[in-house]
């Protein structure tokens, strides 16, 4: 059986920008629900997250920006978080990245099950990652959950790839301790 290989991003946004409608119809499978669960990191409900999602590949489609070849999905991302905190400061709340309301077993959320087994893996882990401070947990979330390089990361939270570094860092030791406090004997995997 012969695989065919995925289009790289940057091959869809070119091929959307020719006018292929279809094109942008894949990126929007392939990150809608992602970008969703990341935007709930902030605000804490569904339905605004699901908006804002819409909202930010609209802007995209709308603007057609000029994007570098890989850099969607980070460009697509920062839009979704400055979309995020503008409504935060209509709503007067301030954000900060947690997924302290999260519920992993809501329907069709592979994301965290696919990295995450076992329920009791998953509910130690949450509470670990809110026992820490949201920059160093919104950086472990980008980096590895979503799969994004230190570059795109630094590029979605406004800081340069050093700090993203730093912040990796810092945060996987924050939570090597935290899961040691809860009994994780190998945490330093």
């Amino acid at each position: 059986m012969e695989r065919t290989a995925k289009p790289v991003d940057g091959v869809l946004y070119e091929q959307f920008l020719a006018g292929d409608t279809t094109a942008y119809d894949q990126l929007m499978i392939r990150y809608g629900d992602c970008l969703t669960v990341y935007l709930y990191g902030y605000l804490h409900n569904w339905q605004d997250a699901e908006d804002m999602m819409i909202e930010a590949f609209a802007r995209i489609m709308a603007k057609r920006p000029r994007i570098r070849e890989n850099n969607f999905k980070a460009y697509l991302y920062r839009t979704g978080r400055n979309l995020a905190f503008r409504l935060s400061s209509r709503n007067s709340r301030s954000l900060q990245f947690s997924f302290e309301e999260y519920d992993a077993d809501i329907e069709g959320s592979e994301l965290v099950e696919d990295l995450i087994t076992g329920n009791e893996q998953r509910r130690i882990l949450h509470i670990c990652l809110e026992r820490i401070e949201p920059e160093l947990r919104e950086a472990l979330w980008l980096f590895y959950f979503e799969g994004l390089s230190y570059k795109e990361a630094a590029a979605i939270m406004r800081v340069n790839v050093k700090r993203i570094d730093h912040l990796l860092t810092r945060g996987k030791k924050k939570v090597r301790e935290e899961l040691a406090k809860e009994g994780v004997t190998d945490a330093n995997r």
